[in-house]
């Protein structure tokens, strides 16, 4: 990422799965350039006390933990961490093992609750401070994941904290003219041998 995308840094990992993020952990262990917030089940896999070194943050929390407390958590230690490292990008693994029910994350996770978990980690980052942000899903191992990420995503997309490049008319417009400089640079001469 350092060496492929001008004007990035320094990055953020915000890994807010159930699980330790022990990979990149150990991929970015002594890497200043990159901060790791990870807030995950202390009491399940893969307890990786090595990759834990590389945390810059760390947030444990136990089996059952509710969406009071989860969410207290990020709005104590997310704005913290930004303002510390102001990274130029930040990376957010949007786990849904989080949600109640989940035997592998045996968390007890909302919903809602990991609707306003997306909403508060968009805020902080996109609304109050301006970085740009990678979002990824991951983990959810119930048939409700995919109806509660896209339920999340609409409601970013609702409180405009993200946007359909589609629906955006300068996007729309140079989409237009790389569509129609394509059809002219075929030279018309489909179908002919």
């Amino acid at each position: 990422m350092f060496n492929h995308i001008d004007g990035v840094k320094k990055a953020m990992i915000v890994d807010f799965d159930a699980h330790q993020g022990n990979g990149h952990e150990r991929d970015f262990l002594g890497d200043e350039r990159v901060f790791i917030l990870d807030m995950y089940n202390r009491l399940i896999y893969p307890g990786d006390n090595f990759a834990k070194q590389a945390i810059k943050r760390k947030v444990e929390l136990n089996h059952h933990t509710t969406d009071q407390v989860y969410l207290e958590n990020i709005r104590r230690h997310l704005p913290a961490v930004l303002d510390e490292f102001d990274p130029d990008v930040v990376v957010y693994n949007a786990g849904t093992d989080i949600l109640e029910g989940d035997r592998l994350g045996n968390l007890d996770i909302t919903p809602e609750g990991v609707m306003e978990r997306d909403r508060l980690v968009f805020t902080e980052v996109r609304k109050k401070r301006g970085k740009p942000i990678f979002m990824l899903t991951s983990g959810g191992y119930q048939r409700n994941n995919a109806r509660v990420i896209a339920d999340s995503i609409l409601g970013l997309h609702r409180e405009k904290l993200i946007s359909n490049p589609l629906e955006d008319s300068h996007v729309t417009s140079e989409l237009r003219e790389q569509g129609a400089s394509l059809a002219q640079g075929s030279g018309g001469n489909e179908g002919e041998t």
